[in-house]
This record gives structure tokens, C-alpha cells and sequence, in this order.
């Protein structure tokens, strides 16, 4: 280790979290593997007839090969990150931003704009390997390396634009509000949420994807006829061609204000009946109805709020600069290496959010039913799209309850069964 890092007792506590936390996730994803290999040769009896066995041996090959591509991906982001933080790549960073002389402003932007880069371009091989390798394997993949590239490089214009004007703004509150910056910067980033939110339908999807009103004139009456049940107002709503990069299916809302609308993809209108697509739109509507959009933005801007506060108290502890090799505060490198420090310990946070948004899918299910009459279709498209996505049935119940943002599919669908009774 370079004489630059001191290794004191922050460096230990923060190795040894990090370190826990590296174990943890391994060994969640090494039960979910050993627990689907003991359960991989029954067909769930929700999924009896429509998943053979076959076909349940091809979703858990599905499964082993994503968990361990995630195993290894995880595995090579964490070593990265601990190579940048130990080995003084970072000093050396700053000191070549400041022989240019440039500013606070301008050598946090360079710092960060230098950071993600690496990251993104180091992320190039894992992307591709996923969408080349492992979606084409199972029969997902549709996407070129054309499309793909094209895709990339949207993706880095626009990351580039968003990431850079909040950078930006955030560098310039901590430059000029010594103490309440942190209070300025949560409004800035709510209101700057909001407009993204506002302006994802109409102006960065399409840069992605074609959307178009649906074809299927008398599933748009249907469409119609369910949202005005649902006392909804949506600006429209359309298809969207996802069959050009991947046969996955799903159906999502989108938007605020005048810009809320639902989508629809080609693939999800190709292979499931109308009764089924309305059940998937009467859920999306559940959220809605039940405002969950809303509890969940007034909660990330609480937790905005709380973060930003406590950045801005440790921003200015020395003892971080000095761990990790430097010799004086310097801010926007702060705004880095706080985060970092922390994020071990809110990793293991994940569940309160996961087990609030598995409550809100349950809620949303319930508005389904009670909106078509009957808990069939909803049950129908959920073997459906679980059968169809290759979707693990049968997770270890700590690793779902830990990671899974949806209750487990069998769960999920023998509760509707429930509610039929």
C-alpha cells in the first residue's frame, strides 16, 4: 500500500463493512443457486401446464448463468473501486486537475467527468457480454452491435448533458453556500427530478424507441373504458417497439402531469390476450389509484434530504482526505469519497425499501382484480410473463426478501388465487 494511504482505524472499519457486505452478497447469491438446484426439477403447481419441464430447466440454466454473470461483474466493480481508492490513483488525479489551474467549478467536473468515464468504458465488455452472450443464448437478444453502439452512445450523450448540468450545479451551491448549500442543492435536485420526470416520455424515450398509438382499436376502447373506471386521465396510449432490441415483455406508466402515459410493448401486445394486457394496465392503474408514484417521491426527497445534510457534514472531516492520501480538504473530492464510505452500510437498507415496494405490488394486484371483476386474467398474465422472461419460481425467501422489489411469483400468484376463493 502506497505510504499516501494511512491505514487508521476509519480505512479498517470502512474495509471491514465493505468486506462484510462483498461476503453477504455472495453468499445470498450462492443460496439462491444451491436453493434452486435443490427445487429445479418440480414445476411450481401455479405453473403446472403452462411450464413443462423443459422449459423449467431452461429458466433455472437462465437463472444459474445470470447469477453468476452478476457474481462476476459485482465482483470486478468492487476490486475497481478498491484499486481507485488505494493505490493514490485519486491524489494523482487531483494533482494533474490542478496544474491546469482551472477552478473549484471546473476541477470538480473534470474529477467526476474523468471517474465516470473510466467507469463506463470499463463497463463496455460486461454489457456486451450480457446482450451477446447470455440474452442471445436464451433467445432474448434482437439487438445488433449497430443498435447497440448507437444505444451507447445516446446513453453517454445524455448522461453526459444531465449528469454534468447537476454536477455542475451542485459544485457551484458548495462554492458559494458554505453552510446551506446542501439546503439548495436538495430543492435544486427535487425540482430537477421533477422536470426529468416530466420530460422522459416526450423527449428521451423517443430517442430510443418509436412509440405509436395502439393498433388494436378495440383493445384502445377497452384501454379506455378501464382507465375511466379507474378515474384515471392519461394523455395516451401507445406501443412501443422493444421487439428490436430484446423478446422480453412488459408494460409500464411513464410521465407527470399533462406528459402520463402508458406503454405498452409490441412484444407483451404480440403474445398475450386483451384480457391479460388489461389486467397488466389495471395494476399499473392500482399504483396510480393508490398513489404509491407519489409516497415513493416524497420518501427518496426525504431521504435526499437527510443525505445531503449529512454530506455536508462530513465533507469537511479531514480525517477522509487524509485516509485516502491527501494533505488538505478539497470538497468535490469529498462529494465522492463520503458516499462511497457510506454505501456499504446502506446496502444492508435494502430490504426496508424492498419489503415497502412488494406492500405497493400487493396493493397494486388488489386494484387489479377489484378493477376487471376477477383475479384470472392477472393471474393468467403473471404465468405468463414469469414463464415467457425465463423469471426464477422458485428464489430462495432471503434472497427475495432481501433483493425483490415484486413478491416471488408463486407467492404472488397463489394470493390471487386466494382472493378468487
Amino acid at each position: 500500500m502506497p505510504d499516501m494511504i494511512q491505514f487508521n482505524t476509519l480505512l479498517i472499519a470502512f474495509l471491514a463493512v465493505f468486506i462484510v457486505r462483498s461476503l453477504f452478497q455472495l453468499t445470498l447469491s450462492l443460496i439462491n443457486i444451491s436453493h434452486l438446484r435443490q427445487h429445479g426439477s418440480d414445476v411450481p403447481r401455479v405453473f403446472q401446464g403452462r411450464v413443462d419441464r423443459e422449459k423449467f430447466s431452461r429458466i433455472a440454466a437462465y437463472t444459474l448463468d445470470s447469477t453468476r454473470f452478476g457474481i462476476g461483474a459485482r465482483f470486478f466493480d468492487q476490486a475497481l473501486l478498491l484499486v481507485i481508492l488505494l493505490t493514490g490513483v485519486l491524489p494523482w488525479l487531483v494533482n494533474v486537475i490542478n496544474t491546469w489551474h482551472i477552478g473549484f467549478i471546473g476541477s470538480g467536473l473534470i474529477f467526476f467527468a474523468v471517474l465516470a468515464m473510466i467507469g463506463n468504458l470499463l463497463d463496455i465488455p460486461f454489457s456486451l457480454y450480457s446482450t451477446f452472450v447470455i440474452e442471445e443464448r436464451y433467445g432474448f437478444n434482437i439487438r445488433t452491435i449497430t443498435l447497440w453502439f448507437s444505444d451507447w452512445i445516446k446513453d453517454m450523450a445524455i448522461s453526459c448533458l444531465l449528469g454534468g448540468v447537476v454536477a455542475f450545479l451542485l459544485l457551484a451551491l458548495v462554492n458559494y453556500f458554505e453552510n446551506t448549500w446542501w439546503l439548495f442543492a436538495w430543492i435544486v435536485v427535487s425540482v430537477f427530478e421533477l422536470l426529468i420526470m416530466w420530460l422522459y416520455p416526450v423527449v428521451i424515450a423517443p430517442l430510443f424507441n418509436k412509440f405509436e398509438p395502439i393498433t388494436n382499436k378495440e383493445l384502445e376502447a377497452k384501454v379506455g373504458t378501464l382507465l375511466e373506471k379507474a378515474g384515471l386521465a392519461i394523455k395516451g396510449v401507445f406501443q412501443m417497439d422493444a421487439g428490436k432490441r430484446s423478446k422480453h415483455t412488459n408494460a409500464y406508466f411513464t410521465g407527470i402531469g399533462r406528459t402520463k402515459r402508458i406503454v405498452l410493448f409490441d412484444t407483451l401486445l404480440a403474445s398475450h390476450p386483451d384480457e391479460e394486457i388489461l389486467s397488466v394496465l389495471a395494476h399499473e392503474a392500482g399504483h396510480w389509484m393508490k398513489k404509491h408514484t407519489i409516497k415513493q417521491l416524497v420518501l427518496l426527497e426525504m431521504l435526499s434530504l437527510i443525505g445531503l445534510f449529512l454530506l455536508s457534514k462530513l465533507v469537511n472531516w479531514h480525517l477522509i482526505y487524509q485516509t485516502f492520501g491527501f494533505q488538505e480538504t478539497i470538497e468535490y473530492v469529498g462529494l465522492f469519497l463520503v458516499p462511497v464510505i457510506l454505501s456499504p452500510l446502506g446496502y444492508f437498507m435494502r430490504p426496508v425499501g424492498s419489503a415497502i415496494s412488494r406492500r405497493y405490488e400487493r396493493e397494486a394486484d388488489d386494484a387489479a382484480v377489484r378493477l376487471m371483476g376477477t383475479a384470472g386474467p392477472m393471474k393468467g398474465a403473471l404465468i405468463r410473463l414469469n414463464a415467457d422472461n425465463l423469471a426464477n419460481l422458485v428464489p430462495h425467501p432471503v434472497f427475495s426478501w432481501f433483493n425483490y422489489s415484486h413478491p416471488p411469483p408463486v407467492e404472488r400468484i397463489e394470493r390471487l388465487e386466494n382472493l378468487s376463493r
